[in-house]
């Protein structure tokens, strides 16, 4: 998840003391600073949509933009106030759900939650974290993606090679899940219970600085196909490209474009 983006999101609302920052453990035990909050949340004002109003007035391909989960916000942030933690996921799924609505408006194709937290705390995830989307999504018109990632690999080194709330997501209304497979060598067999779902698979492996080779982009796109129909499966990176130099970067992309032109020959031949 874009750390900017959902700071912006989390401090712009009512009921967030922004003066006076609280604490919570982020997914590896450590305290962080985070929103404190102090009242009932709810939004004020569009966060992203001049982001929307821009990227689309500049261009006619599809557009996608992120905006951070109603769980995920909850599980980063210092409740001095709700009694009931569900409370507080819906209020700010309510929010989120106002949000995306106008990102739609504006012109976005696609709108994906980032939802990581689901991932690191998944007895509470299945206990009110898919409520939290079916609320955000309520009445919205349009493409919607849900990512769910073991977390930035520049800063959680350690990868299970299964996840603990995936299969879960078959129930959410979400069209696209957005998964890693690539440092955590994935068993990608998880996704046949997500039926009917276009899975982003990522491929791009973030922890290293090694460019892949494009065969080896190929190999993991392969890993999916006897599970999840070629045509929904979107290829992408493994979360985290932000924290590698701009030219590494660069490189990794191409090498997965040129890793996804590989499967579409094998697929075209065949």
């Amino acid at each position: 998840m874009a750390s900017s983006v959902a700071s912006s999101c989390a401090t712009a609302l009512e009921g967030v003391d922004n003066d006076n920052p609280g604490t919570a453990l982020d997914r590896s035990g450590h305290p962080n600073p985070v929103p404190r909050v102090t009242g009932r949340i709810r939004r004020k004002f569009p966060v992203e949509l001049r982001d929307v109003e821009f990227l689309r007035a500049n261009t006619d391909r599809r557009i996608k933009i992120t905006v951070p989960g109603p769980f995920t916000m909850a599980q980063q942030a210092q409740n001095d106030y709700y009694e009931d933690e569900q409370e507080m996921v819906l209020d700010y799924a309510a929010a989120v759900n106002a949000e995306i609505k106008d990102l739609f408006a504006a012109g976005a194709d696609i709108v994906q939650i980032d939802e990581p937290y689901m991932q690191a705390r998944p007895e509470k995830a299945r206990k009110y974290g898919l409520r939290g989307i079916e609320a955000a999504l309520d009445g919205v018109n349009g493409t919607t993606a849900i990512h769910i990632c073991f977390g930035y690999a520049a800063i959680i080194h350690s990868r299970p090679q299964s996840y603990s709330f995936l299969s879960e997501l078959a129930r959410s209304p979400v069209q696209q899940v957005s998964i890693e497979t690539a440092q955590s060598n994935l068993d990608c067999a998880v996704l046949e219970e997500l039926p009917g779902k276009t899975i982003i698979l990522g491929t791009l492996d973030l922890s290293d600085m090694t460019i892949e080779k494009p065969e080896t982009v190929a190999a993991r796109i392969r890993r999916a196909l006897p599970y999840v129909p070629s045509e929904q499966i979107v290829v992408a990176p493994d979360c985290g490209l932000k924290y590698l130099p701009r030219d590494i970067a660069y490189q990794k992309m191409c090498t997965m474009v040129e890793g996804t032109r590989i499967v579409r020959r094998e697929f075209a031949a065949a």
